[in-house]
């Protein structure tokens, strides 16, 4: 039997939260993900859940105060990311890891063109020539699936279409040949056509650069067409995990169970909606035991007075006193 490779990216009990005179309290709860060498992790859940907090802390971009680690490891080339420097972190940010954002018009600086973001990011972390720089960004247009990249190359933000925006995000992450991507929301707004290409454009960067992908998404479409492994969360904490394929043909917590009757179906299996009732609750009124169990047709007293932690269920870790049957 082989032994499974180091992680590339290895998250471990990682919980940040809200430090104040005033107020204390964790949003993300004892996180634990791990992205291997040439994987799509798709880390999923309703807003509100965690998932993009998560994502920003990894590269400490989470709004610092009054939001802090306060809890766990975030290992990446054998250094812990939440110990770095300021400085050494810079150089991880955009060289090594890289972020795909959810909004490329407020992400993309109107003031300057495609190129000069492109090549800024480039000379900020590699002493090269302006001629090599342009010729990375150029690189990384073409790699991000833009036609005619030499036009683009000299557009302002604000003359690109929606789905072409989205691909100049997935450029500026490209052009210093990271080796992890981590996509936030990257298909928000976009129509059904550009969502597919995006999409088919991220997991061919895997085969074509090497790459590692952490999907940050609420979408289980999107999941299901791209995501080696998944990763569910609610109130901050991982309620359920596993292989992508494992987990969508038989969730196991009631959660993940919910989420699925929820998604609309065609054809013959077209079914009806059944929406998961309630809220997620906030940050700051977490109960003791079970995050879901106000809102869980399961539930028992046991689950309101004992927090559940993640335990090996036929194939996947789930967070659940009373988890759903696959002969359910």
């Amino acid at each position: 039997m082989t032994n499974s490779p180091a992680p590339l990216l290895d998250i471990a009990d990682l919980s940040v939260g809200v430090r104040t005179e005033e107020v204390s309290y964790d949003i993300v709860r004892n996180v634990s993900l791990s992205l291997q060498p040439r994987e799509v992790l798709a880390v999923v859940g309703e807003s509100g859940c965690g998932k993009s907090l998560t994502a920003l802390s990894v590269l400490a971009l989470h709004a610092s105060p009054p939001l802090f680690v306060t809890n766990g490891s975030i290992m990446y080339g054998g250094r812990d990311l939440t110990k770095v420097s300021k400085a050494d972190m810079q150089k991880v940010r955009g060289a090594e890891i890289a972020m795909v954002f959810q909004d490329p018009m407020s992400a993309l600086d109107p003031m300057f063109t495609v190129g000069t973001l492109l090549t800024s990011a480039v000379r900020a972390h590699r002493s090269v020539t302006k001629a090599a720089a342009e010729a990375a960004a150029l690189d990384a247009l073409a790699s991000a699936g833009i036609e005619d990249p030499k036009r683009r190359f000299a557009e302002y933000p604000f003359q690109l279409s929606g789905g072409v925006s989205q691909r100049v995000m997935i450029a500026l992450a490209l052009v210093n040949d990271p080796k992890v991507l981590i996509a936030d929301e990257p298909t928000t707004a976009l129509d059904v056509t550009v969502q597919a290409q995006i999409l088919e454009r991220l997991r061919a960067l895997i085969d074509e650069r090497g790459m590692s992908i952490m999907l940050i998404t609420h979408n289980l479409g999107v999941v299901a067409s791209v995501a080696d492994r998944m990763a569910v969360m609610y109130a901050g904490e991982v309620v359920e995990s596993g292989r992508t394929e494992e987990v969508l043909d038989h969730p196991q917590h009631p959660y993940t169970a919910g989420l699925m009757a929820a998604v609309p179906r065609l054809g013959n299996e077209a079914t009806t909606l059944v929406p998961i009732s309630g809220r997620v609750p906030q940050p700051s009124e977490f109960p003791h035991g079970c995050a879901f169990a106000d809102r869980c047709s399961r539930a028992t007293d046991a689950c309101r007075d004992a927090h559940p932690q993640l335990e090996l269920r036929m194939g996947a870790h789930v967070r659940c006193f009373h988890p759903v049957s696959t002969t359910e």
